[in-house]
């Protein structure tokens, strides 16, 4: 008996093989579904689906929609815009239904502002001006007040580094400027003398090509050089570092000659108080003089060299000299208080002692008018008014001459 033979098992590349031959011999098929009824399961509320029919104004449809996209980014940019501008000013509404600016915050590139009515679309008048509205600026150069502003806080413009003006409306009924510093409409109270006005004055004086000893331009000038003789600095001095206050002044304002770069003070006899950080940390300053009002030919702006009469001491009538009112004052060498004064407050004078050299400079003794026991019933003063000593183990408050004379 012969045994029949089994068939060969199929293996699966085999299989695949199979079909894919027979998958090619297959007829083509093809889905023909009437145009009409291709939205057979149609969604409520869309529209049928334009297959093979023309769109109508395409063209037009297609700007609409660029004009649609540039008017959606266009608003987004002015938003984007309109908050910057809104976080640069910051205000506060008065009872009188005027506004107070509160804050300032210079977005980076704005050099010269008018304060005169609020930036947005209602321009509500300003009126005020809030402590340290400009506080630590350092990109503003000029600022004008505008004539509806009547109240202006000490500090406003403290620390404004690059300030070199300040002008006002001449309607503004409450202030003035004087060549650039503010004052008080009757002239009798000085607010800012700007940090940077010493910049604006050497422009003004054709100080505008001043070279260090290598040739390459110098902005600031703090002592003799190889390129420029004493004299020369004398002369420079004269013209941009000195500063005679109109003779109509009584008090010098807080905050008002902060770290302004001078060197020489006039002061009008008539003067009354000097208020707190008047000259904190003016480093340059080192003489102040007292001229009497019948010496300045000009009320509003003398000139220190028309000046007669004039004498190395605070003036003759000051009364009081506030906290901090010189402190940092290094330059200064010699100080005198007249009789009238009657207040000194605390830190009036700190760290205007100091030692270099292995020698102390700076104010290293006080001035007073007044006799000792005069001296200490008359003048109430604050704690640590005069500076220290401080270059012993202890520090030690410097020494004052009571009775003196006053200095030629």
């Amino acid at each position: 008996m012969s045994k029949k033979k089994n068939a060969p098992e199929k293996n699966e590349d085999f299989l695949a093989k199979e079909a894919k031959e027979e998958a090619a011999q297959a007829p083509a098929y093809t889905q023909d579904i009437p145009e009409d009824e291709i939205w057979t399961y149609r969604i409520e509320g869309l529209q049928e689906p334009r297959i093979g029919r023309p769109v109508k104004n395409v063209r037009q449809k297609k700007v609409a929609v660029v004009i649609i996209l540039l008017i959606a980014i266009g608003l987004a940019i002015y938003l984007s815009m309109r908050a910057v501008h809104t976080d640069t000013f910051q205000y506060a509404l008065l009872e009188d239904g005027t506004v107070e600016l509160v804050k300032f915050s210079n977005p980076g590139s704005v050099t010269t502002l008018t304060i005169d009515t609020t930036d947005d679309d209602a321009h509500q008048p300003i009126t005020a001006l809030h402590e340290f509205a400009f506080n630590c600026d350092e990109k503003i150069t000029e600022i004008t007040i505008g004539k509806t502003v009547t109240a202006i806080e000490a500090t406003s413009f403290y620390s404004c580094w690059a300030l070199q003006n300040i002008k006002v409306d001449k309607d503004n009924p409450a202030f003035c400027d004087v060549d650039g510093v503010l004052y008080t409409k009757d002239m009798t109270r000085v607010i800012c003398y700007p940090i940077d006005h010493d910049k604006y004055l050497r422009e003004k004086c054709g100080y505008t090509d001043l070279k260090d000893d290598e040739g390459k331009p110098m902005e600031e000038l703090w002592g003799p050089t190889k390129t420029y003789d004493e004299a020369f600095f004398e002369k420079y001095n004269a013209d941009v570092r000195t500063y005679v206050l109109p003779s109509t002044v009584t008090v010098i304002g807080a905050t008002a000659f902060n770290y302004a770069n001078l060197t020489d003070l006039y002061l009008p006899e008539g003067l009354e108080e000097i208020e707190t950080f008047a000259f904190f940390k003016s480093t340059s300053l080192r003489s102040i003089y007292t001229y009497t009002p019948a010496a300045a030919k000009n009320d509003a702006a003398p000139a220190a060299k028309d000046l007669q009469g004039t004498y190395r001491s605070l003036p003759d009538g000051l009364q009081t000299i506030g906290s901090d009112a010189f402190t940092g004052d290094q330059a200064l060498s010699y100080l005198f208080i007249p009789a009238s004064v009657t207040s000194i407050g605390h830190h009036a004078f700190w760290d205007t002692c100091y030692k270099a050299d292995g020698a102390l400079k700076g104010i290293t003794e006080i001035h007073t008018e007044l006799g000792q026991e005069a001296f200490e019933a008359q003048v109430h003063t604050g704690d640590q008014w005069r500076p220290q000593n401080t270059a012993g183990l202890f520090p030690k408050n410097i020494p004052v001459e009571y009775a003196a004379a006053r200095a030629e």
